[in-house]
């Protein structure tokens, strides 16, 4: 008998936690800098932000419902309706969670172990898919910390989720 690493509830807590310290990524951010500062050519962390926000909400409503947009459709591969503020990016970083607080009891157990074509462009599994939404964010948030970094501001502890 194989035991459960994670229970849906650890996950999405270890998520949630995750996306608490990019938050404070994106506070730590001067307003003039969150949108048009970069290194080597990245996007500025807004930019990356609103990739994380994108994804986030619709990978969980795909998850929880099966109806899945391509990654054309992702709200970041357009500059439509992009927050213009650091305070609009944030009130859009909590409506995010609040679609992940609401679509996520509505996952039935069996669907993390199903085979899914996400986005409508990669077939794997659930837990695979939420996995990947985990790791982006924690990649862009790594590229955050680069920023400020070397704009000169201490980024919060890696470690206080």
């Amino acid at each position: 008998m194989e035991a459960t690493l994670l229970t849906a509830q650890a996950f999405l807590k270890h998520w949630q936690g995750h996306r608490r310290l990019t938050r404070r990524v994106i506070e730590a951010f001067p307003e003039d800098k969150l949108f048009t500062f970069s290194v080597g050519g990245m996007r500025p962390f807004a930019g990356l932000a609103l990739e994380m926000i994108s994804m986030a909400s619709t990978g969980v409503r795909g998850v929880a419902s099966g109806q899945w947009s391509d990654t054309e459709a992702l709200a970041h591969r357009s500059a439509e309706g992009a927050p213009a503020t650091k305070r609009d990016l944030l009130d859009r970083w909590d409506e995010t969670t609040r679609t992940i607080d609401h679509w996520w009891p509505q996952i039935a157990p069996a669907r993390f172990q199903e085979v899914d074509k996400v986005f409508n462009m990669y077939e794997t599994t659930i837990y695979e898919a939420l996995l990947y939404l985990m790791d982006n964010e924690v990649h862009h948030r790594g590229q955050g910390y680069v920023y400020l970094r070397a704009l000169g501001i201490e980024p919060p502890p890696f470690w206080e989720r």
